[in-house]
């Protein structure tokens, strides 16, 4: 649980706060699950934060809560909550492994220092030696010290061996946790945390290197009516199809995110406006091309359609600023009659 949280249900409101909530996520059909009610939570703390204003918008459009939706949510909004227990764990394994390579090293300066003394003995010992007797016998002590020494060796070398496979494991999972966080669940595109900090990354790029750089906000026509005619499963077979239509087009350098709700988002580095118009009046007319059938009942849902907005980023503009202008081509397109791309360098210019 979040810190914000934890404080919220240690106050003397705590038990009306409580109470609120679950009124609430009652009104709303969604289960009181320790994940929901931690979402929901935050939402009512943070009333004007981006978490409680998805809340509201899914609410008007009336999306499903689903367990996907939730789990997504969370990784958006609440990842350093969610977090906590794996990096805790990883912290605990990296230093139990970073004490065991540092027992091997102090076992291996031990080892090396012993048979250096035992060099320097024979040396001497040869020195002093009289007859073959004396020289055999320092012969026989030096192999038993190399040979005690090699076993030694061997079996430190074990030991690194097993922490390194140990330490990449490690690496591995905590990857694994990272990519999760940045994932969408429903559909398997980066999400709006992933999205944000792409396109922070790639405006500082663009910027430094002067290169090209484009950004298009998609939508899917009258996305309620799917979840209103056909149920919120079949919403989500909706999302489905059109993230994999845009996960296929956007191939390195470019990338592709849920963006919220029924919106995604593309980013394109390095093509140009003419390109990007191309790209998206082929995936406009891929998705469009196939009439989907709920999955429960074989019935014809018909086409699916989408509309899209780009933008081109201009010298010194911001995240949200570029962001903003794709959005306006986006409602362009809506405004125009939907299933079609718009370009923000082709709008009117504000009076």
């Amino acid at each position: 649980m979040t810190a914000k949280v934890e404080t919220a249900l240690r106050s003397p409101q705590a038990y009306g706060l409580a109470r609120k909530v679950v009124d609430e996520m009652e009104a709303a059909g969604v289960w009181p699950t320790p994940l929901n009610f931690e979402l929901w939570m935050h939402a009512l703390g943070q009333p004007q934060g981006a978490l409680a204003t998805e809340l509201q918008r899914m609410a008007e459009a009336g999306e499903p809560f689903t367990e996907a939706v939730t789990d997504a949510l969370a990784a958006q909004h609440l990842p350093r909550g969610r977090l906590t227990d794996e990096i805790r764990d990883a912290g605990q394994v990296l230093d139990r492994e970073l004490s065991s390579v540092s027992g091997v090293i102090a076992e291996a300066q031990r080892s090396q220092a012993a048979y250096g003394q035992t060099l320097e003995q024979a040396a001497t010992s040869i020195e002093a030696a009289a007859d073959g007797d004396g020289l055999q016998t320092i012969v026989s002590d030096l192999t038993s010290a190399t040979r005690q020494v090699q076993h030694e060796t061997e079996s430190l070398e074990k030991k690194l061996e097993t922490s390194t496979q140990e330490v990449m494991r490690l690496r591995e999972h905590l990857e694994l946790v990272r990519r999760d966080a940045m994932t969408d669940a429903l559909t398997d595109l980066a999400n709006r945390k992933a999205f944000d900090e792409h396109l922070a990354a790639a405006c500082d790029r663009a910027e430094a290197n002067g290169g090209a750089l484009t950004l298009a906000v998609l939508d899917i026509d009258h996305f309620k009516r799917f979840n209103d005619t056909w149920g919120h499963q079949t919403g989500d077979q909706v999302l489905r199809y059109v993230a994999s239509v845009l996960g296929r087009t956007a191939a390195n350098p470019r990338f592709a995110a849920r963006f919220g709700g029924e919106e995604f988002a593309l980013v394109f580095p390095f093509e140009s406006a003419a390109m990007v118009e191309a790209a998206l009046e082929a995936v406009r007319k891929e998705i469009a091309s196939r009439s989907l059938r709920r999955r429960s009942t074989n019935d014809d849902l018909g086409a699916v359609t989408v509309s899209a907005g780009f933008a081109v980023r201009k010298r010194g503009e911001t995240a949200s600023a570029f962001l903003e202008r794709a959005d306006a081509a986006l409602y362009a397109s809506k405004r125009g009659g939907r299933n079609r791309v718009s370009s923000a360098e082709r709008l009117p210019k504000a009076a």
